[in-house]
């Protein structure tokens, strides 16, 4: 698992997928502090590495990441983490709009295309 706090780039993500899922990179993602954990078999091991380095668990979104696709493809909100009546999000995915352009523009943001 590796936190990635500046850049990654489309071709670790994809050698980490083939490693690992085949065409899927699991992440866990910090909304505060604009970081994420990549490349743990569950999101709920990089959420414990994220805990541990200080991040609040109610900053903390799981997603899956597809390195080989391309526009609303390349990001699938989908994770056991995200569910959380206390937030008002009820489901694995994340329901909030604000939360999920947040975890977009983070990804855009360190993740090198």
């Amino acid at each position: 698992m590796k936190i990635v706090k500046d850049k990654t780039s489309i071709n670790e993500l994809k050698q980490m997928a083939e490693k690992m899922f085949g065409d899927m990179v699991k992440a866990v993602v910090d909304i505060n502090k604009e970081i994420m954990v990549v490349d743990g078999e569950l999101h709920a091991d990089e959420e414990a590495i994220l805990l541990e380095n200080g991040s609040r668990q109610k900053d903390l979104w799981g997603i899956n990441i597809y390195p080989d696709m391309l526009g609303s493809d390349f990001i699938e909100f989908d994770s056991m983490i995200n569910l959380r009546p206390s937030q008002n999000n009820r489901s694995r995915g994340i329901n909030n709009p604000d939360i999920r352009n947040k975890i977009l523009n983070i990804i855009n943001k360190i993740v090198e295309k």
